[in-house]
């Protein structure tokens, strides 16, 4: 009897651990930003930082995507399926892109929206990979945000296909 209570004793601490270690991404952009002096949610001035300056501030993963134009593995970003209310922002610098509104579930493994902010996007010719496809890129700090292809739904028929890494989210206030 004592070794069964000294084995669910241990189950329930090591679950009780694993619990508390357990992140929402959706609450931990505060956190993230404090060594990045650039990021902002309301300055809007365009930003002119070299990519050594960056690649010290910013996370290794989210340097990789925004500076490098790398991807992020489909099916594994953080708002992959998030269906939350609210507003979403680049990651780099706080510029304004997504409201949740545009949000649609498309099943290409990354989050998808139909139209982002007027002004927040600028567009570029992406010939990597052996393919022909249209960049989506900050407009104030110029980082690597995704693609935009012509297969989403109405009513503007185009699909913004993000990297989650790329993106800060803020929940509406209840």
């Amino acid at each position: 009897m004592k070794l069964w209570i000294f084995i669910l004793n241990i189950v329930v601490s090591g679950a009780l651990i694993q619990c508390s270690e357990v992140k929402n991404p959706i609450n931990q952009t505060k956190m993230e930003h404090q060594e990045n002096p650039y990021y902002s949610r309301t300055d809007t001035t365009k930003l002119q930082i070299s990519n050594e300056e960056w690649k010290k501030i910013l996370p290794e993963d989210l340097y990789a995507v925004a500076r490098e134009a790398d991807t992020e593995r489909p099916f594994t970003g953080k708002y992959y399926t998030t269906d939350v209310v609210g507003e979403y922002y680049c990651a780099v610098c706080g510029q304004h892109l997504f409201r949740s509104s545009s949000k649609f579930a498309s099943s290409c493994g990354w989050p998808s929206f139909f139209q982002a902010e007027k002004s927040a996007v600028k567009y570029k010719k992406d010939t990597s990979h052996g393919m022909v496809r249209i960049e989506v890129l900050c407009n104030r700090c110029d980082s690597h945000l995704g693609h935009v292809f012509n297969d989403g739904p109405e009513p503007t028929g185009v699909r913004f296909c993000m990297n989650s890494v790329s993106l800060d989210f803020e929940p509406d206030q209840k």
